[in-house]
């Protein structure tokens, strides 16, 4: 029998499920993979990684000789895994067809993201915004959860393919390794968008420390073109008695004609040196 079912519905085919898998089940007491001599029991998370977040829930897949068994513990689960899974003349095709299913439009979604991550860096260089950090954080957040994703699958897959208690052929070993290299090309993908945005935010931080610099740098000048004028400013003011430039008509023209060129010249000299 291959069927997708309501883990609560367990009892019901109590028959077709040893007796011992009826009670790890029944007791929640499941490994994420037991190969038994009789049965493989496995645990893991579904998703579909273009609609929905990883489920907070597990699916459970039961596979004997004679039977296959996926259990739900959700009905967006359940629902999931029922378009996912199309029965087939034995147990290990099944099973192999419905991981198929399960990715086999991955590796477009994966593109889709990478040349969304390259728009978004493209335009934070382009022009700043406050939205991009957040948009950095959603990228990490979202990848991580991938990364989670595809390392139980490529556990699993390496599980499956050791094939312990004899319960594949050997095409069916052949067809579990091509998912499973195909699970890891997606993993390896990931990780290699997770290093993309990495390298994304430490350029955007980098480029908004050079503009902060540049300001800093702009307020320095300014600070050291007025400097002098604050020290000229400092002298004439202390006003005393016997200071000759105090009753010389001309000394407050001569003191703004001094100002401008002190001005005029730190200007050109950090010109010069590029200050700014």
């Amino acid at each position: 029998m291959q069927k997708v079912i309501y883990s609560n519905e367990i009892e019901t085919y109590y028959p077709y499920i040893d007796a011992k898998a009826h009670s790890s089940i029944r007791n929640g007491h499941i490994g994420s993979f037991d190969s038994c001599k009789n049965y493989t029991l496995f645990i893991f998370r579904i998703c579909d990684i273009q609609q929905s977040a990883l489920s907070s829930s597990q699916i459970i897949i039961y596979l004997d000789h004679e039977d296959l068994f996926v259990l739900c513990e959700r009905q967006r689960d359940y629902e999931l895994a029922c378009a996912l899974f199309q029965s087939s003349e034995t147990n290990e095709r099944t099973l192999w067809t419905f991981f198929q299913n399960l990715l086999k439009n991955d590796i477009d979604h994966l593109e889709d993201m990478e040349c969304e991550i390259a728009d978004a860096e493209m335009a934070a260089m382009v022009r700043f915004q406050n939205s991009t950090i957040r948009k950095i954080v959603t990228y990490r957040k979202e990848l991580l959860r991938l990364k989670r994703y595809y390392e139980q699958l490529d556990a699993l897959f390496d599980s499956l393919t050791l094939n312990e208690n004899k319960m594949l052929s050997e095409d069916g070993i052949h067809h579990f390794t091509i998912l499973a290299r195909h699970t890891t090309r997606n993993l390896e993908n990931v990780r290699n968008l997770r290093d993309y945005v990495t390298q994304m935010r430490e350029a955007y931080q980098s480029q908004i420390d050079i503009d902060q610099n540049n300001l800093m740098r702009f307020f320095t000048v300014i600070t050291a073109v007025f400097q002098p004028l604050t020290l000229m400013v400092g002298w004439y003011g202390m006003n005393f008695s016997d200071m000759p430039e105090i009753d010389w008509p001309y000394a407050y023209p001569l003191f703004i004609g001094i100002s401008l060129l002190v001005c005029v010249a730190l200007l050109i000299y950090f010109k010069k040196k590029k200050w700014f």
